[in-house]
């Protein structure tokens, strides 16, 4: 008699006696538990602020499943963010259930038996294939929850009256539990989204250590300048900063925006794939996400040969003013889109004054026209934290139509594009892109620089170069 395993693959059948043999002779594996020591007595703080929010309510946040890339292999998994809020728990298929006296349990996949055929066969699954896990007792204390099998979950979820699920995540989940108030689901996940905008001083620390990283992986980029200068230059630097990404983080908080020359002018250039030469200039738009998900999002501009021409460096310290600009207003109580019209002022200025607004700076401004936006297409900054683009969910009233408050963390990022083909700019400008990003805290009187440690004027970025050079 033989058997297989359903994974999607052409595996041989198991022979009895194979199935024998294998089940027998095992130690117990170590399990390795990665859950960050102080992260269960903050999450459960979390959770007990949201289940005052739904009192009598089920509620359900599941962490996903890794994406297929192909067949039977599968993207790197990251859980989604709220779960990961909520928990602390890294692992895939688990789910959260907070019941209407605010109790949590952690429903997720047990580690297959010692010597059992999922044990040593299953691809999914399998310790052989996957490596060990915690079992859901040891999981659970560390998580400070109260973990069950995810087979119990279904008969959990039949029993409730009433449960509010975060869908769009698990698929599997969206299919269980049938849409009953579709209005109720969605105020769970702005409900979140809110909760979210205001980080703990953990959550600030973990943010702080994302920075660093990120800051060690510019420095790295800019030391392997001399290596990168030719074609495929793009793609050995993006590798240089993911290395350190992998290294010191958990991996990339996004796509890293590696812009040699004209691709700096395009705002999302994600390819990667081009030139790199002496004279121009590299943007880098790049963060690290660290091992509790917590994400950097920093951009610098560098001049390949090390020096700014005297365009490049005119134009840089133009949108360095800008920043400094809208740095100078984030405190708070200020709206949160006054950072970007502080911003916006001095960049429509320096346009009249390089003659490409040809109208006045109050025409400029003019909500009505809004023609210096020909060179300046995108917001002025985000919401950061656990993804890249923070509570993108919350209340409009709470987020881009609200206030600052003392916990936000966001970037400021205003810039210039001159595009390679935009002939109402001087040739010397086009395929001219410049940003600078800076990741920041609201404070109780103002704002804190966490990304303070890289330099920011055109003569501090050239002396630091420099430096690395040596």
């Amino acid at each position: 008699m033989s058997e297989t395993l359903d994974t999607g693959s052409h595996d041989l059948a198991i022979p009895a006696a194979l199935a024998e043999f294998m089940g027998t002779g095992w130690s117990e594996p170590d399990a390795p538990i990665e859950v960050h020591p102080e992260v269960a007595a903050w999450a459960a703080k979390r959770r007990a602020r949201l289940a005052g929010m739904f009192p009598g309510e089920h509620l359900v946040v599941p962490a996903g499943a890794a994406p297929v890339r192909s067949n039977d292999q599968f993207y790197r998994f990251r859980p989604g963010a709220d779960y990961t809020w909520l928990t602390g728990d890294g692992n895939r298929g688990g789910t959260l259930v907070l019941d209407p006296d605010g109790e949590a349990t952690l429903f997720t996949d047990e580690p297959p038996k010692l010597g059992s055929v999922g044990y040593w066969a299953d691809r999914t699954t399998g310790v052989v294939w996957n490596g060990a896990r915690a079992d859901l007792v040891t999981l659970g204390r560390a998580l400070g929850l109260r973990c069950r099998p995810l087979t119990e979950l279904p008969d959990v979820l039949r029993a409730s009256r009433r449960a509010r699920v975060l869908r769009g995540i698990d698929p599997r989940l969206d299919a269980l539990v049938p849409v009953t108030d579709p209005a109720g689901e969605a105020d769970l996940a702005v409900a979140l989204a809110d909760l979210r905008l205001i980080k703990d001083e953990w959550e600030v620390d973990q943010l702080q250590h994302a920075v660093d990283v990120t800051v060690r992986g510019f420095e790295d980029v800019v030391r392997a300048l001399p290596q990168a200068t030719g074609p495929g230059g793009e793609r050995w630097l993006e590798g240089t900063f993911w290395r350190r990404a992998r290294t010191e983080g958990e991996e990339v908080g996004y796509h890293s925006i590696v812009a040699a020359g004209a691709h700096a002018a395009t705002l999302h250039w994600k390819d990667n794939t081009g030139p790199v030469r002496p004279g121009q200039l590299l943007l880098l738009d790049a963060g690290v996400e660290v091992g509790t998900r917590y994400t950097a999002d920093i951009t610098r501009v560098l001049p390949v040969s090390g020096r700014f021409t005297p365009v490049q460096h005119d134009v840089y310290e133009l949108v360095r003013a800008a920043n400094d600009a809208a740095i100078d207003t984030l405190r708070p109580g200020a709206a949160f889109r006054d950072y970007h019209w502080a911003a916006m002022s001095v960049l429509a200025a320096g346009l009249v004054d390089l003659g490409l607004l040809t109208c006045s700076l109050d025409e400029a401004l003019d909500p009505q026209r809004q023609l210096y936006r020909r060179w300046t297409l995108c917001g002025s900054g985000h919401m950061l934290g656990l993804d890249v683009h923070d509570c993108a969910r919350a209340t409009p009233g709470r987020y881009a139509d609200g206030e600052l408050r003392a916990g936000m963390t966001l970037t400021v990022e205003p810039g210039l594009y001159f595009q390679p083909n935009d002939e109402l700019v001087p040739a010397e400008l086009r395929g001219l892109g410049m940003r600078i990003e800076e990741d920041l805290l609201i404070t109780t009187t103002g704002s804190r620089n966490l990304s303070a440690a890289l330099p920011r004027s055109a003569t501090d970025v050239e002396s630091w170069m420099a430096a690395l050079a040596r």
